[in-house]
């Protein structure tokens, strides 16, 4: 059987390299290499090509809410292709999944946010996003206001705008990013960038470079400032507490639209349906998508807001969508998340059961002398690798401390994720306590691993 395995795995490496281009990745350094062949999912496991059982801490990326294998999903995706496969929103139409969803949605989400413009993922949200926000304000007789200020470091999809909108400086570098009238301020990442200061205080003032940042652009100019509630894909960078009441305050005092990308913390990975309602961030606009099928179809939304939602109906055509926009089969499988997820009560557990249990158990990982940092929230975590514990000093660049750490990882059963040496997980929401010792068991197995390589 075994045998049999490594065949498979050769014939689909050797394809893989012929003909695959993968998504952010060093395509020469995997054909030496070779891929990773994944070929069945069951809850929270994974098996590869060689029959191995690997826990998903990452749940796919970030998406796999409920789970691998889920018949309510899976049935629903069948229903839909059965009774209609795929239709348009176009031309002033609509199929009763779309409609239903967005009614949906609108029970869930916080504020005055009634009104649901559908995409195909993340990434096309916030492209949407550019193109909303600044048809917005010309609305309203002000179309100067077309500059977006997001962050450093922040990650808003790989599309031209999505990646313009992210704060990432080897995507800028490949294709002329970020694009004119987005720009950036510091990101709230205390241990990287705030060491020996006071956490409050060092919230405050990563807060008010969008102030500055205003102030030097002019106002006039300014039309939103665009934010992750918690920088997933940068390193699961949990601002101070003081960070998002601050930032609230300057948007309210210059007039700037809020839009919150809750790609990875919506459909409840903080404990919350929606991350806003943790941080109270009442925004003009919510990006959504991952966990709003469970990863089981691409599909992503814009909710908008009162204000906005008026501006953008009464002010003639928007011309902008996507052929997918709402397609019928993913918002099926979306309406049959939520229904799970409300009848098993997913985020409720998560907020009082499961999200703080990770939370102590990770936070058991500080102990260890590779680790300069645990922080985490609901069912999302990330620890720092440091080589002196002490004084929180990282390891030389080119060592590649976070990937040696992430390979022996993934050889023990655990997909554990590294952004530069920080560590993060974000499993599936069902997973329980059992598995959640399972994974911070491994977790720390690859740490001692680690540290036997590197130390030694």
């Amino acid at each position: 059987m075994a045998e049999q395995h490594g065949r498979s795995r050769s014939r689909l490496q050797a394809l893989d390299a012929a003909h695959h281009l993968h998504p952010f990745t060093d395509s020469q350094a995997l054909h030496q290499k070779g891929t990773r062949i994944i070929e069945k999912g069951e809850g929270v496991y994974l098996w590869d090509a060689d029959g191995n059982r690997i826990l998903d801490g990452m749940a796919g990326l970030w998406c796999v809410n409920l789970g691998y294998g889920r018949e309510e999903l899976i049935r629903a995706a069948e229903r839909q292709l059965r009774q209609l496969p795929y239709y348009n929103l176009f031309f002033q139409t609509t199929h009763p999944q779309a409609t239903e969803l967005a009614a949906t949605l609108a029970t869930l989400l916080p504020g005055d946010m009634q009104h649901l413009f559908f995409t195909g993922s993340g990434s096309e949200c916030n492209d949407t996003v550019v193109r909303m926000v600044r048809h917005y304000w010309a609305t309203q007789g002000r179309p100067e206001r077309k500059v977006i200020i997001s962050r450093h470091n922040a990650y808003h999809g790989s599309t031209l705008a999505g990646a313009a909108l992210g704060g990432m400086k080897p995507m800028h570098a490949q294709g002329g990013l970020p694009l004119p009238d987005i720009v950036h301020i510091d990101q709230p990442y205390h241990f990287g960038e705030g060491q020996g200061r006071d956490e409050h205080e060092f919230g405050l003032e990563r807060a008010r470079q969008l102030e500055r940042k205003i102030l030097e652009l002019g106002p006039e100019r300014v039309a939103a400032f665009i934010g992750e509630p918690i920088q997933g894909a940068g390193g699961v960078i949990i601002p101070p507490a003081s960070y998002w009441p601050e930032i609230k305050r300057i948007c309210r005092q210059y007039d700037i639209l809020l839009v919150v990308d809750e790609v990875i913390c919506g459909f409840g990975r903080t404990g919350h349906w929606f991350a806003s309602e943790y941080y109270d961030l009442q925004p003009d606009l919510l990006c959504m998508a991952k966990g709003i099928t469970s990863g089981y179809m691409p599909l992503g939304a814009v909710a908008v807001g009162g204000r906005v939602a008026a501006g953008l109906i009464g002010g003639g055509e928007f011309f902008h969508g996507f052929t997918y926009s709402g397609h019928p089969v993913a918002c099926a499988v979306a309406l049959a998340n939520i229904a799970v997820m409300q009848a098993e009560n997913i985020v409720e557990r998560v907020h009082t059961d499961t999200g703080p249990y990770l939370q102590r158990a990770w936070a058991s990982l500080g102990e260890h002398p590779l680790v300069g940092e645990t922080r985490g929230l609901g069912l999302v975590a990330a620890l720092e690798l440091v080589a002196d514990r002490q004084s929180k000093r990282r390891f030389a660049s080119g060592l590649g401390a976070g990937l040696v750490c992430r390979e022996h990882s993934f050889d023990l059963g655990l997909v554990m994720r590294a952004v530069g040496d920080t560590m993060i997980i974000s499993p599936p929401l069902v997973i329980t306590r059992a598995e959640i010792d399972e994974l911070v068991g491994k977790a720390r197995q690859a740490l001692d691993l680690t540290y036997q390589t590197l130390m030694n």
